[in-house]
């Protein structure tokens, strides 16, 4: 791959905060709307690469955006080479360690980066990475909270709109009997061929997982998400040689090593690794090599607009987790025709700014 001669000239932050329109309940609490730091790369030759963190936290976007400050100090004036720029910041943040807020914002300025070299390029950020677009299979993720059972069914049924084919449930009630019937009530309402996905969010002991998941192995579920702490991964293994239904974790590795250490552990029979903690696109590609050489199917943790374009080029792609979240400050949201995420036919990643949207919700 050629990738187009641009240079570091600045790498600004903004924050803002974007009501969710469904509430999303999860054994760690309830989220009603999502603060995300917009993040755009500025190059001396007039093109700029945007892309987004989700920062779980409010509080974290200014935390974040300082990072990115420090970034900019590092890497302004270089060669927008992604996997170089990584280097020379990973040497930057060693002591500090390229965890947690460091992570994020490193990783949501290699994003910005590729977006740039895309645009620069003309070409759709798939297509720079050596491959063709193609619809990409999508489960729902936008609500689908803890809530009573013929609630959750409700929602669930609103969830197949655009020909969605799959949807994904949060369970962690207080019993398991509880979220049994949360499972039996959606299930019932949907049609055989959507496929059910549960998601514990960690929210269980490894006898508490053991026992709710020997219940769902007979219910039609895809796969149970994080039941246990996610870096468990011993118990993690035990869970997945146990049980019938797939154990599907990664949305909290660390960075590709520590993905490569849960498929050394077998703690799981499907990865799900998200842009933002993965480390970026370059992660994500590190990621996905790891998957094919254990032919382990992956699936994206939110950032569906980015994410489509890279299941496109990861030879096990599974599944895109689709959330709505951004769509409010995106000047072209991403479309999902017949249950499927289309990537747009446009140079980039196609995240661009509805600015009137931006200025609305931005964060004091």
């Amino acid at each position: 791959m050629s990738e187009p001669r641009l240079t570091v000239r600045a790498v600004r932050a903004r924050a803002v905060e974007v009501p969710l329109k469904l509430p999303l309940g999860t054994s760690a609490g309830t989220l009603r709307s999502a603060p995300l730091l917009l993040v755009d790369v500025d190059t001396e030759e007039g093109v700029t690469g945007h892309s987004y963190l989700f920062c779980y936290l409010p509080a974290a976007a200014s935390a974040i955006a300082a990072m990115l400050g420090e970034v900019e100090r590092t890497v302004k004036g270089d060669r927008v080479s992604p996997s170089e720029l990584w280097s020379k910041l990973a040497r930057r943040f060693k002591l500090i360690g390229v965890q947690g807020i460091v992570r994020m914002a490193m990783a949501g300025f290699d994003v910005a980066c590729w977006d740039a070299l895309a645009l620069a390029a003309g070409k759709p950020l798939v297509a720079l990475l050596g491959a063709e677009r193609r619809p990409i299979p999508a489960y729902n993720s936008n609500g689908l909270g803890l809530m009573a059972p013929e609630a959750a069914a409700d929602e669930a049924e609103k969830l197949l709109e655009r020909g969605f084919r799959a949807v994904k449930l949060r369970l962690g009630h207080p019993t398991p009997a509880a979220d049994l019937a949360a499972v039996r009530a959606v299930r019932k309402r949907l049609p055989d061929s959507v496929e059910l996905m549960v998601d514990y969010n960690q929210a269980l002991t490894f006898i508490q997982a053991l026992e709710r998941g020997r219940a769902l192995d007979s219910e039609g579920v895809a796969w149970i998400e994080e039941p246990i702490r996610h870096d468990d991964f011993r118990n993690c293994a035990e869970l997945a040689a146990t049980l019938a239904t797939p154990i599907q974790i990664g949305e909290n590795f660390s960075l590709p090593e520590q993905m490569g250490e849960a498929i050394l552990a077998r703690a799981c029979d499907f990865v799900m690794p998200d842009l933002e903690r993965i480390g970026g696109v370059s992660g994500w590609q590190r990621a996905a090599a790891l998957a094919a050489s254990s032919e382990l199917p992956m699936s994206s943790h939110l950032f569906p607009e980015t994410s489509a374009h890279l299941l496109a080029v990861t030879p096990t792609r599974h599944f895109l987790e689709y959330v709505d979240w951004a769509d409010a400050i995106l000047a072209e949201p991403l479309a999902i025709e017949d249950g499927a995420a289309v990537i747009p036919d446009r140079p980039g990643t196609g995240v661009s700014w509805n600015e009137k949207a931006v200025e609305r919700y931005r964060m004091a």
